[in-house]
């Protein structure tokens, strides 16, 4: 059960946090993965970890924005059968809060960029192929401020995230005759946040703690097999209780 020998996977932002959880969780499961980063050196520290454990692992360093960059790592890299559409938050900028009525067109094409420009580069760039093999597994990861939106001056990543919800749920319809399909993980908060903070926001919680690289892993685990074939164009809410609709 949830067996990837043979598949290879794309997982992008992969170098770090959730899609190092990610990368290393389908590596396990038997997949080749290809494990994507803006920098080259963490998606090679996560590449050797990945083989240490005696799994197989590639670098793939480009920038998901540049979409010349995508087709051309997707050409070279070999069919793609399982894509994770990881990298997101502010793409190579830090994202800082901000008040909509306070920005400008610069500051939203970072976010919107990286979660919506990106994801699209990704399956454009993998979609032929998984056609022609007549079997694909397209999964996002999204977030809680893209299924509910969020309150705390991050309004152009809320819009980039729900955006790539509305194109999962579009490739499922018109891709699953084709052995295809498409689905989202919508996080709560994880436990990447600092420590300061994550005593108060653990007791919004209902399980009572945050998330972690493994829940998101296990979970795109699953989506990634043979077993979730009839799943698709779904938006999988990973929160802990936090979000119940």
């Amino acid at each position: 059960m949830f067996d990837l020998t043979g598949r290879t996977a794309l997982v992008t932002g992969g170098g770090q946090n959730i899609g190092a959880g990610i990368a290393q969780t389908l590596a396990t499961a038997g997949a080749r993965v290809l494990v994507n980063d803006l920098r080259a050196e963490r998606a090679e520290k996560i590449v050797a970890d990945i083989v240490e454990s005696g799994g197989q692992a590639t670098a793939a360093p480009f920038d998901v924005t540049d979409r010349d960059a995508v087709l051309a790592a997707v050409a070279g890299l070999g069919p793609v059968d399982v894509l994770v559409n990881n990298a997101g938050n502010g793409g190579a900028e830090a994202m800082l809060p901000k008040k909509f009525t306070d920005t400008d067109p610069d500051d939203w094409r970072g976010p919107m960029e990286v979660n919506l420009d990106g994801v699209l580069h990704c399956c454009h760039a993998v979609l032929p192929g998984m056609v022609d093999r007549g079997h694909g597994r397209i999964i996002t990861i999204s977030s809680a401020a893209g299924t509910h939106g969020v309150g705390i001056g991050f309004a152009t990543y809320s819009v980039g995230k729900g955006g790539s919800l509305s194109l999962m749920r579009s490739l499922a319809l018109e891709h699953g005759r084709d052995g295809i399909t498409a689905n989202s993980v919508a996080l709560g908060v994880m436990d990447s946040v600092r420590p300061e903070t994550a005593a108060a926001l653990t007791k919004s919680i209902p399980v009572g703690r945050l998330g972690s690289p493994g829940d998101v892993g296990a979970t795109c685990l699953w989506l990634a097999s043979d077993e979730s074939g009839w799943v698709t164009g779904q938006t999988i809410g990973l929160n802990g209780g936090a979000f119940t609709s």
